[in-house]
């Protein structure tokens, strides 16, 4: 297979996953057939009133009807389908009028949604593929002994739980300017038009914005980065990251704080937000987790907090791949990452086959 290709289809995928349903030009068409896979489109509509794309990629380059496990990606791996598995990949919310979500909302909803809708597709487990983002959504499930049932494994690289150790400008810029206050003031609702404003600010330098959110990369090629730099940043709604703030500043996985007892008693029952207990995650799940030590937004010291969580976790259901020279983006579009990476994720999804 053309390894060049799926590269930059990783960095679509994890740049430009955020596609309005409603969208003209679908994930599909615009980013998937065009590069040979044969690709389905499935709306899912979660039990608040969301609709959510997913875009199903049944087989590989080697066009096989084989039965095959799914593998739900969140910010996902396209390599993996040619080797072993049809594939589901998630579209962010990406609606105007549907921006007063958190990370929190697609952990309770969209993800219970997806995994509801492929189980009744194909009557098989899960293996689940998340990258950043997408593994906090699977963290905060597993904690609550949530989808653990149609999980067969799960694969989380660069894991966001923790995040109070970030070496990353742009989240700890957030949280210093309480973007709260800010979001309340300007009525901002996209991550987007925020990131036009802290630009400007001092000792901001959005020059190579990427590198300043996520790390000095090792391994990209100049024509993959091209493809990563004309699809960032990726929106996002500002309660997201404000909820996110809330974390690096509380050094806690929780969920969001309305900054109101009554508000919080109105959502939760209690007068603060309850927290997420990650050492309650089930011992005997399969976890594969990778990082590196150039990784500012997942940053070594916080994912350490999250192994302590892990330490009763049985030994032969945790395999850790660590790489010092490796950024947050590396994990996904770096041009030796299938040897170092997809390579072993792969034969680890294959052991719990």
């Amino acid at each position: 297979m053309d390894y060049t290709s799926n590269t930059l289809l990783l960095a679509v995928l994890l740049f430009a996953s955020a596609v309005a349903v409603n969208s003209q030009d679908s994930l599909c068409k615009s980013m998937v057939e065009t590069n040979g896979y044969v690709c389905e489109e499935h709306k899912v509509t979660t039990q608040d009133g969301y609709i959510l794309g997913v875009q199903r990629i049944p087989v590989g380059m080697t066009n096989t009807t084989a039965n095959r496990p799914p593998v739900l990606l969140q910010h996902g791996i396209f390599m993996i389908m040619d080797l072993m598995c049809g594939l589901e990949i998630i579209e962010a919310q990406n609606l105007a009028a549907y921006w007063e979500w958190t990370w929190a909302q697609l952990a309770n909803d969209d993800l219970p949604a997806m995994y509801d809708y492929i189980h009744n597709q194909t009557r098989q487990k899960l293996y689940y593929v998340g990258h950043s983002l997408g593994t906090l959504l699977a963290l905060a499930s597993f904690s609550q002994e949530k989808l653990v049932n149609l999980t067969k494994s799960a694969a989380l690289l660069c894991p966001i739980a923790y995040t109070s150790q970030t070496t990353s400008v742009f989240p700890r810029t957030i949280a210093k300017v309480y973007l709260a206050e800010v979001r309340q003031i300007m009525k901002l609702s996209s991550v987007g038009k925020l990131l036009e404003g802290i630009c400007h600010l001092p000792l901001i330098d959005c020059s190579n914005l990427v590198s300043a959110i996520a790390g000095p990369n090792c391994c990209i090629k100049p024509p993959t980065y091209d493809v990563v730099l004309n699809h960032t940043p990726q929106s996002t709604s500002t309660k997201n990251m404000v909820h996110l703030a809330q974390m690096l500043r509380a050094g806690n996985v929780a969920e969001y704080d309305y900054d109101d007892e009554g508000e919080n008693k109105k959502h939760y029952g209690q007068p603060t937000p309850p927290l997420y207990n990650l050492t309650s995650i089930p011992k005997d799940i399969p976890l594969f987790i990778g990082y590196g030590g150039k990784d500012s937004l997942s940053d070594v010291n916080d994912v350490k907090l999250l192994l302590d969580d892990l330490k009763d976790h049985q030994k032969d259901k945790l395999v850790l791949l660590y790489r010092d020279d490796y950024a947050h983006l590396d994990f996904i579009v770096a041009e030796n990452a299938k040897n170092v990476v997809y390579d072993p994720l792969i034969a680890f999804l294959r052991t719990q086959a």
